[in-house]
């Protein structure tokens, strides 16, 4: 199972930039999968799966953007009370370290999906896999 590749990028919190990693993306024909946006003060930090993430780079690379990819896990997750509980606790128990995770639903798919990113990438699969949790590949997350 691989792992799936996100691009981060850290931009100034001001008007318009965001916008601008948006249509930088667009007009590369890039589309953003997941998405999530954490603020530290006058600087961001953007984190996104795309169905290009390459591609995705490379354009944000050339438009003077601050990028880089990093691998995470795409996992599915029981989209009811309690699925998110269970594979943060599997990854407790291991003594697996959760850095940040972020979440999204899939109306199509009809999936609840988790982004990770571990401590212990090798690890946290290996764990995941015994429990019967399933990780999405780079295939599936371009078919969403």
């Amino acid at each position: 199972m691989a792992e799936i590749k996100q691009i981060s990028l850290f931009v100034e919190n001001r008007p318009g930039r965001m916008a601008k990693v948006a249509k930088t993306l667009s007009d590369a024909s890039v589309n953003i999968r997941a998405l999530t946006v954490a603020e530290a003060g006058d600087f961001g930090v953007i984190r996104m799966v795309v169905d290009d993430p390459e591609k995705g780079h490379k354009v944000l690379k050339e438009n003077a953007f601050t990028v880089s990819m990093t691998d995470v896990l795409a996992v599915e997750m029981k989209d009811t009370p309690g699925g998110l509980y269970e594979i943060l606790n599997t990854l407790g128990e291991s003594g697996i370290n959760v850095d940040y995770a972020y979440a999204f639903v899939t109306a199509k798919a009809q999936k609840a999906m988790l982004i990770l990113r571990v401590d212990d990438i090798a690890k946290a699969r290996k764990v995941l896999a015994e429990k019967g949790v399933k990780m999405a590949t780079m295939e599936e997350i371009q078919a969403i």
